[in-house]
């Protein structure tokens, strides 16, 4: 019962991870076309508010619940590539989380050196990361 518990909780906290790195480099996209003070001082709010009320925390409880979920069977699932695989990516995001929180300092600083272009592209990073994640953890292929 347990197990089922952190599985839950922890699919709940990743959905809205995701959800956050899906909206962030968006509203970066809407930031770098604003050449307004009071657009620029509005996203500033929204992806503040965005990077440390909800992805933040959602991120650390997803990593939590996912370490929680790991150390119930832990020589189980250190034994499955999928699992490695997975790992690496959920790495990857980490990653490009703590990127998202860079750039957002830069906005707020009026650094910003990439056009709203960079991040269309930049936001289809997470969207390759999830079909690789649920890949993984649902065919196992390896």
């Amino acid at each position: 019962m347990l197990y089922l518990w952190l599985k839950a909780l922890h699919i709940i906290a990743l959905v809205c991870w995701f959800a956050g790195l899906f909206y962030l480099p968006r509203l970066f996209v809407y930031h770098a076309m604003s050449h307004d003070n009071i657009s620029h001082e509005r996203f500033c709010v929204m992806e503040r508010k965005l990077y440390r009320g909800i992805m933040t925390p959602s991120m650390v409880l997803t990593l939590a619940l996912g370490a929680g979920l790991l150390s119930l069977n832990p020589s189980y699932y250190f034994s499955q590539g999928w699992l490695h695989a997975k790992l690496l990516l959920v790495s990857a995001l980490v990653v490009y989380h703590l990127i998202c929180g860079a750039q957002l300092k830069r906005f707020a600083s009026g650094e910003n050196r990439h056009s709203h272009v960079f991040y269309r592209w930049f936001n289809e990073a997470p969207v390759l990361a999830l079909l690789g994640i649920v890949i993984l953890v649902v065919v196992r292929p390896f």
